[in-house]
């Protein structure tokens, strides 16, 4: 089975407006699908990072002596590239979706698809997994992480039954949560809400909205001038913090603003928001929430 099929490739990379003595990073590595098209627009004086904290990812190493891979979130992104000598670089490409390895592995509980343990940690070695959110969070907690992550109506009844039918036992895999939140589950709406539940344990265990938010506030110092990201988000709560962040450079408030009225940003957006087209969709179902913002360093 194919580890990832990487979305908009060709849209994404095009985006980075490469050079061919370039550097640059690709914070989502997966399959590497990608990196391996950055790397064929770089000539030899090019340089690629990649990040991935999946030890699985490690296995599609690119050999390539202008290809490093680092074994990290991409939270920890300046840390790392000073790290590895590199203080400024040329572009940026993020996909933040979960891969299509990550869901199509039963035992991770990543998919609805398939009964498992609740883990859903991209980085295996993390203590935080989806036990220990179904299981220990108080009912308060869980009503805000179905709420803001899931956007789900039912975020109360969800935390209430949940911590109810603990009190019984311990609720340890994907099928036994799945039983618990039934009535919740409407045959028609049953994946659409089941998908809804999953994404919000899912961000709460890799702490992804504070992670993407970390990630963005270092995107404008490591850039150089001219320096492109092109970032892939696929649900509306990762694609409302990075459009604003380009428009305004924070996730919230506004800017303080001179006496025109005008204020500083850190990027600039090039060109319209891009999805998929129904051809990719049709050959990559995967692809149909995806969306692509460009932005250049000011």
């Amino acid at each position: 089975m194919e580890y990832h099929k990487p979305v908009l490739l060709k849209e994404t990379v095009d985006g980075l407006n490469i050079r061919e003595d370039g550097v640059y990073v690709d914070v989502t590595f997966g399959g590497g699908g990608h990196s391996r098209e950055i790397l064929s627009r770089l000539g030899d004086k090019g340089k690629l990072i990649a990040f991935d904290q999946d030890q699985d990812a490690l296995l599609n190493i690119i050999v390539d002596s202008r290809f490093t891979l680092i074994n990290e979130n991409f939270r920890y992104l300046k840390r790392f590239l000073r790290f590895h000598g590199v203080k400024k670089v040329d572009g940026i490409l993020a996909d933040f979706g979960v891969s299509s390895h990550q869901f199509d592995e039963a035992g991770r509980g990543f998919s609805i698809r398939f009964d498992a343990k609740l883990d859903m940690r991209m980085n295996q070695q993390d203590e935080l997994s989806a036990f220990h959110v179904i299981n220990e969070y108080d009912e308060v907690v869980l009503r805000k992480i179905f709420w803001e992550y899931g956007e789900l109506r039912q975020a109360p009844g969800l935390a209430r039954t949940i911590v109810a039918e603990r009190k019984q036992g311990q609720i340890e895999t994907t099928e036994q949560l799945k039983n618990v939140l039934k009535k919740y589950l409407p045959p028609r709406k049953e994946n659409k809400i089941l998908a809804q539940i999953y994404q919000a344990i899912r961000i709460e265990v890799n702490q992804e909205i504070e992670a993407l938010k970390e990630f963005l506030t270092q995107v404008p110092e490591l850039l150089n001038p001219g320096g492109r990201l092109s970032f892939i988000s696929y649900h509306s709560l990762e694609d409302r913090l990075v459009k604003r962040f380009i428009r305004n450079g924070m996730f919230e408030g506004e800017p303080e603003k001179d006496v025109f009225g005008n204020f500083e940003v850190p990027l600039k957006r090039i060109g319209k928001l891009i999805v998929p087209t129904q051809e990719e969709i049709e050959i990559n179902n995967r692809a149909r929430s995806a969306k692509l913002r460009i932005a250049e360093k000011i």
